[in-house]
């Protein structure tokens, strides 16, 4: 008679611990960790760049009709206690509003010393907080001198961009969905592209999808919203680096590390770039650190390109566009690198990033040991 054979359903006999080391594997428990990390990141990184904003060395136009006025009145903004601005005197008027209008400067000053009023130009689509920094600045030299300032916008947000936050809300939900359409890919076929075809499918699939979601973004903040002015087709061209720069990156890390890439993307993209943007607080607002890399970033490339296109048509745009194109081309790049590399590897699981022979993974026969000696 034979023995009834006993059931694995209750799990490990081990006792609780052994449960434990079964439900989490150690695999499980260092991604955990590192998600524990990436959190902690997150809170740091925000709260350090946004806790105390102090402006320093923002760019200002001095202009006056004497020159040796301009140059005096340059001087003594550049000696305030902390070099809050950067002052440099312009020949004229016209030559300082254009430098506010190419965003050569954040602001300029024009002064009378005929009268006791001078004027304050300043550019609200570069960002509220910047402006105001600008006008409280100058208007407490102005009055420690027995002066008055009178503050002129000449690039003001539009109605339905409060604090000029519209460009760097959208260029976030572009950054967003960069990196998720990356994701998604690696979730659903592997992390790794088995071959140089796969991974030219998935850029071409993610190509698809930056197309279409920087049209629609751009549509959104422009026409249906009236959030920001500027021309629709150069917003869609901009959505569309922005997605494709992020998602390129985001499949880059995921050939180089498997899953654990998309954590390493949310840190570069999330964690450090969504903070040193710009955003809430334009670059001269920021800590050192967030000022210096969130030119570099996607989210401050992309933030600054935004702007410029919607209050500066497109003046200040091309060094933050190439920024965005080297990171889509340094993103492909070492995505068809990565496929590459993993083609000469032999027995590599299709899509899974996994080796045949790795744990949990069943090694199946290939065309050719199926059909025999035999086969061709």
């Amino acid at each position: 008679m034979t023995q009834p054979t006993q059931s694995n359903d209750a799990g490990p006999s081990g006792g609780f611990l052994a449960e434990i080391k079964d439900a989490v594997t150690t695999r499980a428990a260092l991604l955990v960790l590192g998600v524990l990390a990436l959190q902690l990141a997150f809170i740091t990184s925000y709260i350090g760049a946004f806790h105390h904003p102090r402006p320093s060395e923002i760019p200002i136009a001095v202009a006056a009709p004497a020159a040796q006025a301009a140059e005096r009145t340059a001087r003594q903004l550049d000696g305030l206690q902390g070099t809050p601005l950067d002052a440099r005197a312009v020949p004229d008027e016209a030559t300082a509003l254009t430098q506010v209008k190419d965003r050569t400067v954040d602001g300029a000053l024009i002064v009378d010393p005929a009268g006791t009023t001078d004027r304050l130009l300043v550019a609200g689509g570069a960002g509220a907080s910047l402006s105001q920094a600008l006008e409280e600045i100058v208007g407490l030299v102005e009055k420690s001198q027995g002066r008055t300032v009178r503050v002129t916008d000449v690039a003001p947000a539009a109605a339905g961009d409060a604090r000029g936050l519209s460009s760097f809300y959208l260029v976030v939900g572009w950054c967003v969905g960069g990196y998720l359409c990356a994701a998604i890919l690696a979730i659903s076929a592997g992390a790794r592209p088995a071959n140089t075809a796969r991974a030219v499918i998935r850029l071409g699939a993610l190509l698809l999808y930056s197309l279409a979601a920087g049209l629609l973004g751009a549509v959104i903040a422009g026409p249906v919203l009236d959030a920001l002015p500027g021309s629709l087709t150069a917003l869609w061209g901009l959505g569309t680096l922005v997605v494709f720069a992020v998602g390129a990156l985001t499949l880059a890390l995921q050939g180089l590390a498997g899953v654990v890439g998309i954590g390493l993307a949310i840190l570069l993209v999330v964690v450090f770039g969504n903070p040193s943007a710009g955003g809430a607080y334009p670059y001269p607002l920021l800590p050192p650190f967030w000022s210096s890399i969130g030119p570099a970033l996607p989210p401050g490339a992309g933030t600054y390109a935004a702007r410029s296109i919607a209050y500066f048509h497109g003046n200040g745009a091309t060094g933050p566009l190439l920024v965005l194109a080297g990171w889509a081309v340094l993103g492909s790049a070492v995505t068809l690198v990565c496929a590459l590399s993993r083609r000469g590897r032999s027995g590599a699981a299709v899509g899974s990033g996994l080796a045949d022979d790795a744990p949990g993974v069943p090694r199946f026969a290939s065309a050719g040991e199926a059909e025999g000696p035999g086969a061709r």
